[in-house]
């Protein structure tokens, strides 16, 4: 009901936001223009892309290679290790604010892209959660590849990560989405328009404009459309995976 009202909202005018029913009378389309013009939000989704991207595709590969040396390679202190990565998932984000800051300023790396992604490369959650689905693989599979001479890098990524599709996708997904909907720490590590998130965008949008209901409404849904299109299509694929990955005795 919040998402619902809130796509409605986007399209009434001022007044109607608090007297009205809940349809619209009157469509008022002019406020996702008004919207889009008050605001570089072009620039604010590019960034976004681009960072989430970047973040999600780092993230899948930093997972893979740990959960692969964890779940299926032998080496001194590699329980320890692995404890040690889970910890990791122990410590609260908002106590890494001001050692990420003062690393990120001594790299001269604050409003650069650089401080959005590096410091999000790696996942101990992605980690533990693809080390769970590469132990659930049968050895079998690797076995075999090693006789048709496949080499280690070839077994996990032609073989490995596409039997385990649903959740190397999962990872993906919840991975693009915390990126995109990252707010503290793109407010901390950035100060102009050129390297702003949508969500700091849409904050700072939302004091400017808090007034006008319908307009800050409409600039929501345009930050939350795209995250709802990959959320849905997303739900598909992880369907299909699901199917597609089954082992047949």
């Amino acid at each position: 009901m919040p998402l619902i009202w809130m796509v409605l909202a986007a399209f009434k005018g001022q007044k109607e936001v608090f007297v009205g029913g809940l349809l619209p009378d009157t469509w008022v389309w002019e406020n996702f223009v008004e919207a889009w013009k008050a605001a570089p939000f072009a620039q604010y989704l590019l960034n976004s892309t681009l960072i989430s991207v970047a973040t999600t595709a780092s993230v899948l590969l930093t997972s893979a290679l740990a959960a692969f040396a964890f779940a299926r390679m032998t080496f001194p202190g590699k329980h320890a290790l692995f404890i040690l990565t889970l910890g990791t998932l122990m410590i609260p984000g908002d106590v890494l604010l001001i050692p990420n800051f003062i690393t990120i300023k001594q790299f001269g790396w604050v409003n650069s892209y650089q401080a959005l992604i590096v410091p999000f490369t790696a996942s101990a959650f992605g980690i533990f959660l693809l080390r769970q689905a590469f132990l659930r693989t049968p050895v079998e599979f690797e076995e075999a590849a090693k006789i048709d001479g496949a080499s280690t890098a070839q077994f996990l990524f032609r073989i490995l990560l596409p039997v385990n599709a649903p959740a190397v996708s999962a990872l993906g997904v919840l991975t693009f989405l915390a990126s995109w909907n990252a707010l503290v720490w793109p407010l901390v590590a950035t100060n102009r328009d050129s390297y702003r998130t949508v969500q700091v965008g849409l904050a700072s949008f939302s004091n400017l404009e808090g007034s006008n209901i319908p307009v800050v409404m409409a600039a929501t849904v345009i930050v939350v459309l795209p995250v709802l299109i990959i959320y849905a299509l997303a739900q598909k694929w992880f369907i299909e995976s699901a199917a597609a990955s089954g082992v047949k005795g």
